[in-house]
């Protein structure tokens, strides 16, 4: 593609990109091998929170994908996930007590232990907030409220910080078909009603960009001037915010949550490339670079 930078290293989003439910995308499966045949770095980036990692990949694998769990051979991680980033944000601030609206997947990666009485009450130290429909009820959100605000048997002095693994308006299901609810909705409800602000551990903040970036080295990427490329279903989700500020190469696929005028929203910046699926944008890319050599030979990664 005219205009196209050097693409050194590939994030990619995983539903709606690669897969729809348990469908993958026309030709996703080629297109993630014809990657590792050609020597592109990538990583898989996903705001999926209804279930661990472990368990997507799974699910991916069953679509007859090849990625592994946890470390590859090399010593890298192939996918990131925001359910993941709160396990470790859970570790890092030393969380005991989260009360987590996830679901029973979700929880066990963050695993925390199970709270302990005080009194008459449990005394929660967080609140988590991932994708699970079944709690977004009434009675669970009015419970995570009243946890921020201290009206839970705490005191009212005390900070308990609100996390949630994205703000994604809504998503792509298979069933019922079409768009539905994310938890961006319901983030945003417990921060105004309690008057705090989310911290928010995946995409499309910087921070979750550059904690998968940090996992490519300089063998994968050389020391080259091209830029890293972020590929995606929605501008906002996947592409905005960190995506931005880190100027990466945004390339927006029609699949998943994609719909027609979504970049023509107000305050949409437009993304640098448009594809019909993400197999036609790897298409794309290989006859645009010659990919075909070793990565390890770095003074060749840009010639």
């Amino acid at each position: 593609m005219t205009g196209r930078p050097f693409i050194k290293a590939l994030l990619i989003d995983i539903s709606g990109t690669l897969q729809i439910g348990s469908t993958p995308t026309p030709r996703a499966v080629e297109a993630i091998n014809r990657l590792r045949e050609s020597n592109v770095p990538f990583r898989l980036c996903s705001n999926s929170s209804k279930e661990s990692t472990a368990s997507l990949v799974k699910k991916l694998n069953g679509m007859g994908f090849d990625f592994v769990t946890d470390i590859t051979a090399a010593g890298k991680k192939e996918v990131w996930t925001s359910i993941g980033s709160v396990a470790q944000t859970v570790k890092d601030r030393g969380l005991k007590r989260p009360y987590m609206l996830l679901s029973n997947s979700a929880r066990e990666e963050v695993s925390p232990p199970e709270p302990e009485p005080v009194g008459d009450a449990v005394q929660y130290d967080g609140v988590i907030v991932g994708l699970a429909p079944a709690l977004f009820d009434y009675n669970h959100l009015n419970t995570a409220f009243r946890i921020l605000k201290g009206e839970d048997g705490g005191s009212s002095r005390r900070e308990v910080p609100l996390i949630a693994t994205h703000k994604a308006k809504y998503i792509q299901k298979d069933e019922p078909p079409g768009l539905s609810l994310g938890p961006g909705p319901f983030v945003t409800a417990l921060e105004e009603a309690a008057g705090c602000k989310a911290y928010v551990v995946g995409k499309p903040t910087k921070t979750f960009f550059q904690l998968v970036m940090g996992d490519f080295s300089s063998a994968e990427v050389g020391e080259s001037d091209g830029r890293i490329a972020v590929i995606g279903d929605d501008v906002e989700a996947d592409l905005g915010g960190g995506a931005l500020e880190l100027g990466l190469w945004r390339i927006l696929v029609k699949t998943g949550k994609y719909r027609p005028g979504d970049v023509l929203r107000p305050g949409v910046r437009q993304p640098d490339e448009v594809h019909e699926d993400f197999a036609s944008f790897v298409d794309s890319l290989l006859l645009s670079q010659d990919r075909t050599h070793s990565y390890e030979d770095d003074s060749q990664a840009c010639k």
